[in-house]
């Protein structure tokens, strides 16, 4: 395990990052942490740490477009181990969150002794899962190809995939991102042909693959 481990964790909601915080302190005391509250907080974060030892990051928060915004900081920084923490505690989200890329799933609701277990664990190099998923299903061929097909493009080509997704235009896209209609019609190019699709279309339907449904927004309805 890492002396003086470098955390962030990455939620927006105050209470849960503070919570987090004080459990895994008691039992990392020389921890040093960062907090963050979206994507791009999180982002900045880990630049500013020069990649941290760990990052535990929300499902649901800001920017993360379920499963999108893990594989955008994976793309970023193959080498920061990132555990996916949400309220849902369904297997096959656990599964894909794997697929994925992560180091881990702690679902919030889990008993802090699990929850500083698991820090332990991904901070020594291995993946956790909660102990009572006894069979975590496989994901469906078609979602593990997904996941080695967006393994394979740029942060900056998954940005364009997000904005696609928003149903942008190249202009609007080169506006938001600071480069010429054409190089943005080049990363177009070159998600379609990565993803082994025809069209923008197909693109953003495939993407919608990556969305995951929050459980407390649901709950609310």
């Amino acid at each position: 395990m890492t002396a003086n481990a470098i955390i962030v964790i990455a939620d927006d909601h105050p209470l849960m990052r503070d919570a987090l915080r004080q459990t895994i302190a008691q039992d990392l005391s020389d921890a040093v942490f960062h907090e963050a509250s979206s994507l791009a907080e999180a982002e900045a974060s880990i630049r500013s740490f020069g990649e941290p030892d760990l990052v535990l990051l929300d499902l649901h928060m800001p920017g993360m477009r379920g499963f999108t915004g893990l594989a955008y900081l994976r793309s970023l920084f193959p080498q920061t181990p990132i555990a996916m923490i949400s309220a849902s505690t369904d297997s096959l989200i656990m599964r894909r969150a794997i697929d994925f890329g992560a180091a881990g799933f702690i679902p919030k609701s889990a008993p802090t002794d699990d929850i500083r277990t698991a820090v332990r664990e991904i901070l020594a190099g291995n993946s956790w899962l909660p102990a009572n998923v006894s069979d975590v299903p496989e994901t469906a061929a078609k979602d593990a190809q997904l996941a080695a097909r967006l393994a394979t493009l740029t942060p900056q080509q998954l940005r364009v995939l997000a904005m696609l997704s928003d149903g942008k235009l190249n202009k609007q896209i080169a506006y938001d991102l600071g480069i010429s209609e054409a190089t943005v019609k080049s990363h177009v190019s070159a998600v379609l042909q990565k993803l082994n699709v025809n069209s923008r279309t197909q693109a953003v339907i495939l993407a919608g693959r990556l969305n995951v449904e929050d459980p407390a927004r649901s709950a609310s309805i």
